[in-house]
């Protein structure tokens, strides 16, 4: 077998079978094919598309590049969760100590972000002490003991998807539903849960920005999954706009931490309760989305989601203090209103550009080599359909560095559109697949 064959086979618009995808994958990672050669082989895959078998044949040779996680020493079914990102989207911090205090198994990898803001870990990592580099002995005993662990990716785990995305990043043959598919969902099968809900973003803050687009990545990544013999569900949300009011680390585990208390923005608890009831209905603990609602309000109303939660943090050596006094977590030493220029409705908010603004204030990464300052971000104070007065605040930046905030402020502003009528209101979820 040779790559020349196959690219020129894929180029023609042929069918890759399952052990061409093997052969190619396998090489690659071991270093026997060159990156000018699966360079022009996804080059051909963008242009010529991959069916349903090539795609999950890609998912699982990338998934069986390298480790997979083991989990039946777990009791249960055990769930996962994935987000395609977006901005505000602290959804994970709330949904997985919801679920777990319903009975649920969350057995969860999550990664450093890159972009706007930090990645879970890093939101997490704003209380002292907690961490994620913990052993898959504790692992598996935090799961089985409190039903809730995150810990970090290891190197180990799909190393093909790592390899290939570096080269998809630079040779723009990132977007392409069957690549950006095989490659989230090969991370998601070597971590090892049985069932999978996938949080698939659309708008103007999300990496698909149309509904359709969203759909098919949803239906891409439900389709291999299921042809994996995983339990899969994903909900298409919105992201046309940032999600609940707080853009930063810690100002999104203050927001997540109020709405497990009950008090989180109208949006985000919806998200939240709608991603949480889906997990328990994959995981077979509720028959339907009714049965499984009430279940994830009752434990909000009694406490045992904060409870689950201190739990959870104080086991992977966090100060679990800081969930009671929110007011005790990274705190920036600048808080500057962003007044309206104008009186009206907010008719939209280019949501990248606020995600852009946290970026310039410190509170995401450029390169992964970044320092994040976890204590920086934007808490909103107007978002699209409210009525707003000209010198009014649209929102309010918190920051540590004057001339940042400056710069953030001046481009915060110009990504709000105010006009004199309401806008249509735009549904948060979508669709649920």
């Amino acid at each position: 077998m040779r790559m020349y064959d196959l690219i020129m086979k894929k180029r023609n618009g042929g069918v890759l079978s399952t052990e061409e995808i093997r052969f190619m994958i396998e090489g690659y990672t071991r270093g026997e094919i060159p990156d000018y050669q699966m360079s022009a082989m996804t080059m051909a895959i963008y242009f010529q598309g991959m069916n349903k078998k090539e795609t999950l044949d890609l998912t699982l040779a990338m998934a069986d590049s390298g480790d997979h996680l083991d989990l039946s020493g777990i009791a249960g079914i055990k769930v996962d969760k994935h987000s395609t990102g977006g901005v505000g989207d602290k959804t994970s911090l709330a949904v997985t100590p919801i679920v777990a205090a319903c009975g649920l198994k969350v057995a969860k990898m999550s990664g450093r972000g890159l972009g706007h803001t930090g990645g879970t870990i890093d939101k997490l990592e704003s209380f002292p002490g907690f961490h994620t580099d913990i052993s898959e002995e504790t692992f598996i005993n935090n799961v089985n003991n409190i039903g809730l662990a995150i810990m970090g990716q290891t190197a180990d785990l799909a190393p093909a998807d790592k390899k290939l995305y570096a080269l998809r990043d630079v040779t723009a043959t990132v977007d392409n539903i069957s690549l950006i598919a095989s490659s989230i969902m090969s991370k998601k099968l070597a971590a090892g849960a049985d069932a999978i809900v996938l949080d698939v973003k659309t708008g103007s803050g999300a990496f698909m920005k149309t509904e359709e687009d969203s759909v098919k990545l949803a239906t891409a990544m439900t389709e291999i999954g299921t042809g994996a013999g995983r339990e899969m569900h994903a909900v298409v949300s919105d992201m046309d706009q940032p999600l609940g009011l707080a853009v930063g680390n810690a100002l999104e585990v203050k927001e997540a931490i109020d709405t497990l208390c009950g008090k989180g923005p109208k949006d985000f608890t919806e998200l939240v309760m709608t991603l949480s009831a889906v997990l328990l209905m994959a995981g077979k603990v509720a028959k339907n989305m009714d049965e499984a609602k009430a279940l994830c309000e009752d434990v909000v109303k009694n406490g045992k989601a904060l409870s689950k939660f201190k739990e959870f943090i104080a086991a992977q050596g966090g100060d679990a203090s800081f969930a009671d006094h929110p007011e005790k977590l990274p705190e920036a030493s600048l808080k500057i209103e962003v007044p309206s220029p104008a009186s009206g409705y907010v008719q939209h908010i280019a949501c990248d550009e606020i995600g852009i603004c946290s970026l310039i204030l410190g509170g995401g990464r450029e390169t992964k080599e970044s320092d994040i300052d976890l204590s920086v971000g934007i808490v909103l104070q107007k978002k699209v359909g409210d009525q707003v007065k000209e010198g009014e605040s649209l929102a309010v930046i918190h920051a540590n560095d004057p001339e940042k905030a400056k710069v953030a402020k001046e481009r915060f502003v110009k990504a709000y559109t105010i006009g004199e009528s309401a806008p249509k209101e735009r549904p948060l979820i979508f669709r649920i697949i």
